[in-house]
């Protein structure tokens, strides 16, 4: 079994990955493993912890949000992974192996994967009226990627404005077995590249 550490942003992302990615990944001989952050992610931070986690494990990724991300600047998800690339480059220095090491930045945040199928919100016992409403925001994006991370219009702050009370972890989770990862694949091309190497681990 591939042993691969998630450093994940919060508690969020470690249920997604303990319950719906290693249901899948465990079939493809892949052992994920989350390392919880408690927030305040930065490249800095998350270089600190790959190279912490780097000697003892087949290899070490991240799901941490673009969204809250601190000190990004105008730097895009995908620069944003390369900047911890070379940070943790720089502290192993020759012993750096990049096969194992390949930080993912979730463009705008986790909850952009719910967006993917909002009848599976029906999971949580929501009312027909809340899944139009849910919807109606997904229909204005391409993907659900695309919906943006502003202070009020983040995917799970729009999830708030329909949803009073959606408990993210508890909640977060249900919904996302519901949607599954074939279809959070098909619609989130960023995610689906992110699964497919994943899955590549165990082969």
């Amino acid at each position: 079994m591939v042993r691969v550490a998630i450093v994940a942003e919060g508690q969020t992302e470690a249920e997604f990955t303990t319950g719906v990615l290693a249901d899948h990944l465990r079939r493809r001989n892949v052992e994920p493993t989350p390392v919880v952050m408690d927030g305040n992610v930065s490249a800095q931070r998350l270089a600190v912890d790959v190279v912490r986690l780097y000697r003892s494990y087949n290899a070490v990724t991240s799901l941490v949000d673009f969204y809250g991300f601190k000190r990004k600047g105008s730097a895009t998800a995908e620069e944003l992974e390369a900047e911890i690339r070379d940070l943790v480059h720089k502290s192993i220095h020759h012993h750096w192996d990049e096969r194992k090491v390949f930080p993912y930045v979730q463009r705008h945040e986790f909850e952009a994967l719910l967006f993917t199928d909002v009848v599976a919100f029906r999971s949580i016992g929501v009312d027909e009226v809340v899944i139009r409403r849910l919807q109606e925001v997904r229909s204005q994006f391409d993907t659900p990627e695309d919906i943006n991370d502003h202070s009020d219009t983040a995917p799970s702050k729009r999830i708030l404005q329909v949803v009073p009370g959606y408990r993210k972890v508890t909640q977060g989770k249900v919904v996302a077995a519901e949607v599954g990862l074939e279809k959070m694949r098909a619609a989130c091309p960023r995610f689906g590249a992110w699964l497919a190497r994943l899955e590549a681990l165990g082969r």
